[in-house]
């Protein structure tokens, strides 16, 4: 009798064991999105890993144990693990994926709901300056006043294109914000779920060689770290994953943003002035706001043609017409990607 019941015991055991193991196997990735019908994102630079479906997400990384879904709420399970070059999640991270996903879920797509334009200097700060003759005539130009003018040709394009976005600017006429009042009032737009809002600093360059010419975009480096998810907003647990994810999306949208931006001014200048591409550089505005953001320089009022240029209404509604068109492309590729 006593041997029968330890035979029992070992059987129930054994059945336990074998289904805890065949549980906590790992699954592919491309088995579970095939299974769950998900979409997968994989980065190979970060060893980020996002299952999406009806604009839900669920994300985490290789060698970690967190998953975060929908950028809120967060999860530990067996990290995900890569072998013989397949990646595998546990079968207790498969099990939340299937419950998170069988949840019917809201369809809210993403959108660009604000786009900030900052046009550079203003007041007391004239930033660059340049002056040129011509017919005996002396013509005076101001970068602050380059940067308002192509920056309301923008805003009055925007606001007919997008009239269920909100579009401002940090400035409408001569005066002067400081760089943090800049930043404060990027930061402390209130967005919907799903919003996103966009940074886009407009300036005029200059350089001690005359023979210096061109339009450029700039983006902060990959590697500048910087908070940008609130501590007080999540757990401190996850806060700094969550906001090294989040640095990771920022900055790849930046760059997409300062592409599309570089080829709207391609199309429309680049016959005129040089395409000098996309820059990374430090700048304080694009470094201390929690959004995607570029810093545009349209052409350098040191160069004796560009002055000229910059100093054409013509072509500075062209200058708006390129960063119109390169905000369109990218608000299009995010809205609908």
């Amino acid at each position: 009798m006593r041997n029968r019941a330890n035979k029992t015991f070992f059987s129930i055991f054994l059945l336990i064991f074998l289904c805890l193991k065949a549980f906590s196997a790992g699954v592919s990735v491309t088995d579970a999105a095939g299974k769950l019908d998900l979409d997968i994102s994989w980065d190979p630079l970060s060893q980020e890993l996002i299952f999406m479906k009806n604009n839900s997400q669920v994300s985490c990384k290789i060698g970690e144990s967190l998953i975060i879904f929908d950028n809120e709420k967060a999860d530990f399970t067996p990290p995900p693990y890569q072998k013989d070059g397949l990646t595998f999640i546990s079968g207790e991270m498969y099990k939340k994926l299937e419950t998170f996903f069988a949840v019917p879920q809201k369809e809210e797509n993403y959108r660009v709901g604000v786009i900030l334009i900052d046009p550079g200097h203003g007041g007391k700060d004239p930033g660059c300056v340049g002056s040129y003759v011509e017919n005996k005539k002396t013509f005076v130009l101001y970068e602050k006043d380059i940067a308002l003018k192509v920056s309301l040709d923008l805003y009055k394009m925007l606001k007919k294109a997008y009239p269920d976005k909100k579009i401002l600017l940090t400035r409408n006429k001569d005066v002067y914000p400081t760089l943090e009042d800049r930043v404060n009032m990027a930061n402390s737009v209130k967005l919907k779920k799903n919003e996103s809002i966009l940074y886009v600093s407009i300036h005029v360059n200059a350089s001690l060689s005359s023979k210096a010419a061109g339009f450029e975009v700039w983006y902060l480096p990959p590697e500048y770290r910087r908070e940008v998810v609130d501590k007080k907003t999540v757990p401190k647990e996850i806060h700094s994953i969550l906001n090294s994810m989040m640095e990771e999306e920022f900055t790849m949208e930046s760059i997409l943003m300062a592409q599309n931006i570089l080829d709207g001014l391609d199309a429309q200048i680049g016959k005129k002035s040089p395409n000098r591409g996309i820059r990374e550089n430090q700048w304080f505005v694009v470094r201390n706001v929690k959004m995607p953001s570029v810093l545009i320089e349209l052409g350098f009022i040191s160069n004796k043609t560009e002055i000229k240029l910059l100093n054409s209404p013509d072509y500075l509604k062209k200058c708006s017409l390129g960063i119109y068109n390169g905000l369109s492309a990218f608000i299009s590729n995010f809205e609908n990607n």
